[in-house]
């Protein structure tokens, strides 16, 4: 009976020291490229943004926390649709053919929060050829 209860208890223990899941730890998704990134191709994050709050910031990251960008649109008026944002995508940030990224929407009172799917409308990644 003894070993099993000090697991159970060292478990509860560290439970309740990990972090809680929550919603700052953003959207996941993974987006697949056409085909594999050739020599001289790179790879850009297309987003577009639903109505927008003033002071709110779409951070782009690897599922891992590497930044690959944020999106600050500045001047919409509230309500309004802020647009569509390009974020160039670094081609070790891409797993063969799929781009796993986190999204996390900052609010202007230093919250983290997963944006919704009006607030993160689309999000799509190209390829295009580099200029010789």
């Amino acid at each position: 009976m003894k070993t099993v209860c000090a697991p159970l208890a060292a478990l509860a223990f560290w439970a309740l020291l990990a972090p809680p899941a929550s919603a700052a730890d953003g959207r996941l998704v993974t987006l697949r490229l056409a085909h594999a990134l050739r020599d001289g191709e790179t790879a850009w994050l297309q987003v577009q943004l639903g109505p927008r709050v003033g002071g709110q910031q779409i951070e782009i990251s690897t599922p891992d926390g590497r930044l690959l960008g944020v999106i600050s649109p500045h001047g919409i008026r509230s309500g309004r649709e802020a647009g569509t944002y390009t974020v160039p995508i670094p081609p070790d940030a891409i797993s063969g053919r799929e781009v796993p990224l986190r999204l996390l929407l900052n609010v202007s009172d230093h919250t983290q929060r997963a944006p919704t799917t009006q607030e993160v409308k689309k999000i799509t990644v190209t390829i295009t050829r580099l200029p010789r």
